[in-house]
């Protein structure tokens, strides 16, 4: 299966999967045995996809967005990894860290799927590995939903429907707008079983790694091109909401923690980055970083962990310090309390 069409510049987050390299590198008779080593092993590896990467401006004239869609990135993301850059006029020579390394979601690794606090999507592709590309989900009044769904038909240059709420609030346009340069699906659309909602291109890039749709899910033109001529139909569609996530990569555990709702909306409003302040408690998350650390809990950071819950920068921090080195307490910090129960998220 052939890889993405990409530019120079854009490196495309996959992980080769496992299995294929021992089915064709390995002889049959030692596989089992490395599936059972394995077994005891994934935790500690494979949760990461990509590198983190630098780039330094060499024109005046480019901006973030220029350069996030370079490098599969979204706006948002690229200002959060960089707080205090005008992303409108960066100006020559300025040094960049890009954030394209990223820690696979909590959930199933099958098909398509779409981590909307941090406005990505992933794509497990049995033969090709793993795959990662900025989104444009739904703002406030219009959330894409959550759950588990299925690709039940697609279609290229689609049209337009407008939805009763559509209509409502642009009575100017026609009840269909067909394919073409104001359409704003796009040239490729894929359909969800939930109706209404699709996985669709667009006619204005630059609002993709932001909150601005109407709950369908938005993508850069070249890569819904991609995944429209890879995904099959009936492929499953995982949709969580996971501003925190945590993984391991070569024995070391990190943690990833994105911008409150709350941040990016400031940021979209306003054009600047860092946010108002929006920490998470270390008390909220510290069961959860003891269970996944497991016998690995005396090697936790917790400094690391509590600034980057309170820097909340959008990309992977290692919170485990390397095994030998000076150890820290095997518990929080004795001035954090334990955690109140979490109210229940109100659906949107």
């Amino acid at each position: 299966m052939p890889t993405p069409k990409l530019p120079a510049r854009r490196r495309s987050a996959r992980l080769s999967a496992f299995a294929q390299t021992v089915r064709l590198v390995l002889p049959a008779l030692f596989v089992l045995a490395l599936t059972v080593a394995a077994v005891a092993a994934p935790a500690r590896n494979g949760d990461l996809i990509g590198e983190m990467h630098e780039y330094t401006t060499w024109s005046a004239d480019e901006d973030m967005l220029d350069i996030a869609r370079g490098d599969e990135l979204g706006l948002i993301e690229l200002m959060v990894a960089n707080p205090g850059i005008d992303p409108w006029v960066p100006t020559r020579g300025v040094n960049l860290l890009l954030p394209t390394m990223h820690i696979l979601p909590d959930a199933p690794r099958k098909g398509i799927v779409i981590n909307t606090a941090e406005l990505r999507l992933y794509y497990y592709d049995a033969e090709d590995g793993y795959f990662s590309y900025p989104l444009g989900v739904g703002r406030d009044g219009y959330l894409t939903p959550v759950g588990t769904t299925k690709i039940v038909r697609k279609k290229d240059h689609p049209s337009w429907y407008l939805t009763p709420s559509e209509i409502r609030d642009h009575p100017e346009l026609p009840r269909v707008v067909p394919p073409g340069d104001d359409n704003p699906l796009g040239e490729y659309a894929m359909y969800l079983g939930w109706p209404s909602y699709l996985i669709h291109g667009t006619n204005t890039p630059w609002g993709i790694g932001r909150r601005t749709s109407r709950g369908c899910i938005r993508m850069y033109p070249e890569d819904i091109e991609f995944l429209f001529n890879h995904v099959p139909i009936g492929t499953q569609v995982t949709v969580v909401n996971q501003p925190v996530k945590l993984g391991w990569k070569d024995g070391e555990l990190y943690i990833e923690v994105q911008p409150s709702t709350s941040q990016v909306d400031t940021m979209e409003e306003t054009s600047r980055a860092p946010a108002p302040p929006d920490p998470i408690p270390v008390a909220q998350e510290a069961d959860r970083i003891l269970l996944r650390a497991g016998d690995a809990g005396e090697r936790l950071d917790w400094p690391a962990v509590e600034q980057a819950l309170t820097n909340r920068q959008g990309y992977p921090i290692r919170i485990t310090l390397p095994a030998g080195g000076s150890v820290p307490p095997a518990s929080p910090p004795d001035a954090v309390q334990p955690a109140e129960p979490a109210a229940t998220a109100q659906a949107g």
